[in-house]
């Protein structure tokens, strides 16, 4: 039975569901050296944003299929270190996006209201109603940094409340930002028009620190920055100064570039004019469930052998493509792994045709599975979903990808050309029916079958006899012929021949039958 290691506190409706599938230890708060130590045991890991997984963690993680992110962001892994290893990471992208736009309202009318400072004031038995006058959100601007999930649910609460809405999200179109009641705007005029701030974008290189000094002095001196996003794209030094100097006039900041947030942060020292919180974002009981579930099924179906719905690692499989694509994905792995044994040794070349409706179709994932087909026979299970294209860099395969709607033979085909130690081959595959999948032509000889663990493909000569002679040598070696198919495009000219057996072929028969007048070539296949 797999093993799960939980290293971060998580709902028990998670625990549940792993439970399922796996033997799951809940061991929290583990220091690196402890985690490098015993992740060799485990199958999974299911974090939180407590546990950092490092390179040198998931290096020792030999048996690791999946690292599991209860929540959105997953800068506490290293990415591509699971990636050149493997291993799937995935995430919670919408498991805590009520929570985390609720927080950022909350914040933004804590800081507005003064809320904090008057809870402590009257709580110390202070009435001090002149000092504590606010500022009403409604009319005024909000401008969303990022309208993904949370910032497009921010956005429809705020404009309930009567704000007036500015965006900046370079990955957005303008009618998707109008629908959503915005104005999208570059990132400087934005800081320059808007009385509240709100920042719903992942930490990357490109985002650290992008509200720096130079960008805060764009801000109205009345203006408010709120960040429940990701700690690091506010500078926090940058960002104290413009406050206690009266640049702006205040934040609410729940996430931090070091957490938990040092002693010495400038943050702590600003004053009334700024509200802390201790990473609150998701930390709602909903959400909480919503993460833990979220993630624990993903990793109970890699577990099981089935696709993650969230990976952030896996180029171009999306959870809307999964189920429409699977077949085709299963189709793409069976004709790379068949042409890559039809071509020989080494692949330096190929070419992946999507045909017919299935042009119409997101390429990626399926160029990604004929690569993992491709690559199965060299690295068998070192190679995946998750590395299948670095791989393939790193052996110098070429990859060209085209597309061809006009070919109707069957609804849906994939065609795969190799170029290898053994020459050029070609394989069509198509899915028929209830998602039954055919080798459809073979180097352009048109055939159907159904693709079995144990194959033999000849090319020979349309003559007489060579079924037979063929039949009698795999009987010689007590070889059961399952099924028989010949593909030919004119009599008594080339012809392909495809048998399916239900037994491997014993070490020499192969040079038996390419012995056989007519036989031109033979090779052997396992599916």
């Amino acid at each position: 039975m797999p093993k799960v290691l939980v290293s971060d506190p998580i709902d028990q409706a998670g625990i549940d569901i792993l439970s399922q599938v796996a033997q799951v230890d809940v061991n929290t708060g583990l220091s690196a050296a402890e985690l490098v130590r015993i992740i060799p045991e485990y199958d999974a890991l299911m974090i939180r944003s407590g546990t950092q997984v490092t390179k040198e963690i998931i290096e020792a993680g030999n048996l690791l299929k999946i690292i599991g992110r209860a929540g959105v962001g997953v800068d506490n892994v290293d990415v591509p270190a699971a990636t050149r290893k493997g291993i799937v990471v995935v995430n919670s992208p919408e498991g805590n996006t009520i929570a985390a736009a609720e927080h950022a309202i909350a914040m933004m009318l804590s800081m507005s209201r003064h809320i904090p400072e008057a809870n402590a004031s009257v709580k110390s038995g202070k009435w001090e109603r002149n000092r504590f006058i606010g500022v009403e959100v409604y009319k005024k601007t909000l401008g969303i940094v990022g309208l993904g999930k949370i910032g497009s649910h921010l956005a429809a609460a705020a404009k309930a409340m009567g704000m007036k809405l500015l965006a900046y999200d370079p990955f957005i179109s303008t009618e998707r930002a109008e629908q959503l009641g915005c104005r999208l705007v570059e990132l400087e005029l934005l800081m320059r028009e808007s009385d509240y701030i709100t920042l719903h974008i992942p930490k990357t290189p490109e985002t650290l620190h992008l509200i720096n000094a130079q960008v805060l002095s764009k801000m109205k001196p009345t203006a408010r920055i709120i960040n429940c996003a990701r700690g690091g794209i506010i500078d926090e030094a940058a960002l104290a100064e413009a406050i206690k100097e009266g640049k702006i006039a205040g934040a609410a900041i729940d996430v931090y570039e070091h957490e938990p947030l040092e002693a010495d942060s400038p943050l702590r020292s600003v004053g009334q004019n700024i509200v802390l919180t201790p990473h609150l974002g998701a930390s709602t009981a909903e959400a909480q469930v919503n993460v833990a579930i979220d993630v624990a099924e993903q990793i109970r179906d890699v577990l099981l052998g089935l696709p993650a719905r969230s990976a952030v690692n896996i180029p171009g499989i999306f959870p809307d493509s999964i189920e429409k694509l699977k077949p085709y994905l299963q189709l793409a792995e069976t004709l790379g792994n068949l042409v890559s044994q039809l071509a020989g040794g080494r692949v330096d070349y190929l070419n992946v045709q999507l045909q017919g409706e299935l042009a119409n179709n997101q390429s990626q994932p399926v160029v990604v599975a004929a690569l993992k087909g491709l690559l199965s026979q060299a690295l068998r299970e070192r190679v995946n979903y998750v590395n299948a294209s670095i791989e393939a860099k790193e052996r110098g395969i070429r990859v060209v990808e085209t597309r061809d709607a006009s070919i109707r033979d069957y609804t849906g085909s994939l065609h795969l050309m190799a170029k290898g130690t053994l020459g050029e081959h070609t394989v069509t595959g198509a899915v028929l029916g209830e998602n039954e999948i055919r080798i459809t032509s073979v180097d352009d000889f048109p055939v159907n079958v159904s693709p079995t663990h144990h194959m033999l493909f000849t090319l020979h000569r349309d003559m007489p006899g060579i079924i037979g002679k063929i039949g009698s040598q795999l009987g010689s070696f007590n070889v059961n012929i399952a099924s028989m198919q010949v593909g030919r495009k004119i009599v008594r000219g080339d012809a392909v021949m495809v048998l399916s057996l239900d037994d491997p072929l014993p070490e020499g028969i192969l040079a038996e039958i390419i012995k056989v007048p007519g036989i031109r070539d033979a090779y052997t296949v396992n599916l």
